[in-house]
């Protein structure tokens, strides 16, 4: 057993013995804890487990020292004398991992970025206890105020998160990055992400809201960053070796193996994961295999590469309506639907410094993946006939490029950042829809598509961009951030399709082809400002004004679907989010952000039934239905009981945190009566987490409940349909609990995912993987044995 009483401490002096340096930091690099020394120069760590470590102090405008000790049994004394230095020592400080709970923010510049005054979250997701080998969004996410989450599927093949009253549906009401690079299936065009990287192969996850409009996209959302980890700097090889095993015969097999040789650093994992669901009819199984290099040519100069290729193969049970769900949310009366998702992201990364001050980087970066899905697309209250099955096939084949080139200078004494960017994208879908067989297997072969009714299509997309940001910092205080972007943007539709037209009792009563060859090119500038006031070294003030546009995507230019239909004269949807908000740590206790939100939302699309007066049939029409505001209040507040109460935190920590969202919504100015001063679908009234984590030493548990109020799914505010592809979802909350204990080199990990066993839902599909209602998993365990060499 380890001994935990152990004593590390001692004196940091500056040029001699005589001098005693106040606020140095020392750092534990073993157990990544870092202090400051006391006006004497004092630091102390207490309660360390007996063994080897690595020792850093440093002091700015002083050369850091580093030493490697032995603790035993006996307190330990190591006293530092740091000689003076003529070089910048900011690297040092960079290398630093901060100390977390879980989640932090961004500074004002990071890389060729400026995140000033923008409302960010930063999740560290070795700080984070949850069940990441299931990628479970509700956890890894828990201090993200106001996200509102779909749960499709309980393996966590597809990511849904949305805030402020936008679309779930794969993340794409955000721009979804990749170390850095677009990874939807066509940023322009079809923002939709069929590709989550696994949580055990992060070590962050950045999330800037509608603010980062003017630098990675015009989104209402804003941007998520999913960054890969690293190989570690110090060794030439370590392995990491993840095998869980749960409920429902799910298997998740995670290993990786990274280091660093000479100048090349290296990371590389291969994931396989499979189940069969909690739900019927819901077996899957995924493979994903990952390779990072960065190769240093110098100390200015570094390039790396990505490569990502996945598979996974699901069979989805369909949707329920509200009484089915009732009886037994677990049953499905769909066998023969099935999702077929392969996906191939490469990048190129230049990284170079031009002076200690100036930095470029340029990232080139590709796609080429394919999205299949096969089964039945009638309503979920109409039996399988057993005929055959609609077959839609997308194949994405994208490039593009970003560079930005970003400096610091000095004027009035204050430090001031500029950026320039550059962007280019081309995005190529092609996508066909017919009939595949009639049978229950996943054959996603088409079947006579030529003499039947089918759809065929290729969406090519063009985007150039122009951006630009500038903190001007007036004060020591005080700082102002405007923004520009310059946006050009080409979609086009190419190719025919059949419609069909059905009676109320479902049946063909007409079929017509025809041809569109259709090009929509804009151009458009979008701005912005932030404002960001310190009322204390590490409490700000802060505001922020962005412009937005959503430019329609091809489902909105051409959908095949047996009940939805789309208006020709669709156009694209704009308007601007602002933030008003305050945050911060106060001592070692308060870490908060509290953030009151106005998002205007102007020719809004969505869904109206209409009636044609050809056969006297209703449809489902996708057209501009209104425009719309959302406000509201989002905060996260986490406190350290342990400061706050003044207990040795050494011993144990203990954390709370409160993530509560406060949200309205109405449609204004609609052309529609049934929408005007309706509530927006998706914008439940209030989203709340809250969590208690508890870590000693090498053991960590998290308590997780979330609650989020009910939310309506369509503009009319409909509480039921028949079909159940609208309707009330209702309020529903869950808890989740996890806990890991690390041995050494041995880590093992133990999470009970909704450990009430609630029944509820938070979807209602109008297609895949519906239609209908989806219902969430219940009561599910996991065990997860970690093994790194």
């Amino acid at each position: 057993m380890l001994g935990f009483s152990q004593v590390l401490s001692g004196t940091v002096y500056l040029n001699n013995s005589s001098t005693k340096a106040s606020k140095a930091i020392v750092y534990l690099k073993d157990i990544n804890k870092q202090i400051y020394t006391d006006e004497n120069g004092y630091y102390k760590f207490d309660n360390l487990p007996k063994g080897n470590y690595t020792l850093i102090s440093f002091h700015f405008g002083y050369e850091k020292s580093i030493v490697t000790i032995q603790i035993a049994s006996n307190p330990i004394q190591q006293d530092f004398i740091l000689k003076p230095s003529e070089v910048n020592l900011k690297e040092i400080v960079v290398d630093l991992k901060e100390e977390s709970n879980g989640s932090t923010r961004l500074r004002d510049v990071e890389g060729t970025s400026i995140f000033a005054a923008k409302k960010n979250d930063v999740l560290v997701l070795k700080d984070i206890t949850s069940n990441k080998a299931t990628n479970n969004s509700r956890q890894l996410f828990s201090h993200v105020a106001g996200l509102n989450i779909w749960e499709s599927d309980g393996a966590g093949l597809q990511l849904g998160i949305a805030a402020r009253g936008l679309n779930p549906n794969r993340t794409s009401g955000f721009n979804t990055r990749f170390n850095g690079y677009d990874m939807s299936a066509d940023a322009i065009g079809y923002p939709e992400s069929y590709y989550t990287p696994p949580a055990e192969a992060l070590e962050r996850i950045q999330v800037i809201r509608g603010a980062a409009s003017l630098q990675y996209g015009t989104q209402f959302g804003g941007m998520i960053n999913f960054i890969p980890q690293k190989g570690p700097k110090d060794k030439k090889m370590q392995v990491t070796s993840r095998q869980t095993v749960g409920s429902f015969q799910f298997l998740n097999s995670f290993n990786s193996i990274g280091g660093t040789i000479k100048k090349l650093n290296y990371y590389i994992y291969f994931q396989h994961k499979e189940g069969n669901g909690w739900r019927k009819n819901s077996q899957f199984y995924q493979n994903a295999l990952f390779a990072n290099l960065n190769y240093a040519v110098n100390k200015r100069f570094n390039v790396g590469l990505d490569i990502t290729t996945m598979k996974y193969l699901a069979q989805q049970p369909g949707g329920l309506t509200d009484k089915m769900f009732e009886e037994d949310p677990r049953q499905s009366i769909r066998s023969r639907n099935w999702f077929k998702v392969g996906w191939n992201l490469a990048s190129l990364n230049f990284n170079y410094e031009i002076t200690e001050k100036t930095k470029i980087n340029s990232i080139f970066y590709g796609l080429i993946a394919s999205r299949d899905a096969l089964g039945n697309l009638n309503p979920i209250n109409r039996a399988d006939a057993f005929e055959e099955r609609d077959l839609l096939k997308d194949l994405y084949k994208n490039f593009g490029n970003e560079t930005r080139f970003l400096t610091k200078y000095k004027w009035r004494n204050n430090q001031n950042s500029f950026l320039v960017g550059l962007r280019y994208y081309q995005g190529y879908l092609d996508r066909k829809q017919g009939f595949g067989s009639n049978k229950s297997d996943a054959d996603f072969n088409y079947y006579n598509f030529e003499n039947t009714s089918s759809s065929e299509f290729i969406f090519p997309s063009r985007n150039f961009a122009l951006f630009s940001e500038h903190i001007f910092q007036i004060s020591k205080n005080f700082s102002i951030t405007p923004g520009v972007r310059f946006e050009y943007i080409t979609t086009m539709a190419e190719g025919s399709f059949t419609n069909l037209y059905y009676d109320n009792a479902g049946n063909v009563i007409e079929k017509s082809t025809r041809t569109i060859d259709d090009q929509k090119t804009r151009t458009f500038p979008l701005f912005g400002v932030g404002m960001g006031y310190n009322l204390s070294e590490k409490v700000e003030l802060y505001a922020n004004y962005s412009q937005n546009y959503r430019a329609i995507t091809f489902n909105d230019m051409r959908v095949t679907n047996p009940s939805l239909r789309v208006d020709t004269l669709i156009k694209d949807e704009n308007g601007y989010n602002m933030d008003l908000g305050i945050r911060g740590k106060i001592k070692k206790t308060w870490n908060f952000d509290i953030t009151l939100f106005y998002l205007s939302y102007n020719d809004r699309i969505g869904i109206v039934q209409k009636i044609d007066t050809k056969f006297f049939t209703i449809y489902r029409l996708r057209t501009n239905i209104s425009d719309s505001k959302t406000y509201g209040i989002e905060s996260f507040i986490d406190c350290s009981l342990m400061n706050l109460f003044k207990v040795d935190s050494a011993k144990f920590d203990l954390n709370v945190f409160l993530n509560a969202s406060l949200l309205d919504a109405k449609y204004i100015n609609s052309q529609e009566s049934a929408f005007q001063n309706r509530k927006v679908e998706f914008v439940p009234t209030s989203i709340i987490k809250s969590g208690i984590r508890f870590k000693k030493s090498k053991f960590a548990s998290n308590l997780n409940i979330a609650y989020t109020s009910s939310q309506f799914t369509d503009a009319t505010n409909a509480l039921f349909t028949a079909n159940a592809i609208n309707g009330l979802i209702p309020s529903y909350w869950v808890a989740d609990f996890s806990s890991q204990y690390t041995y050494k080199k041995i880590t093992l990990e133990f999470s009970v995912n909704n450990f009430t066993n609630n029944l509820y839902f938070t979807r209602r599909a109008d297609g895949y993987p519906g239609p209908g209602i989806i219902p969430s998993d219940g009561r599910a365990y996991y065990l997860t044995l970690q093994i790194q060499l």
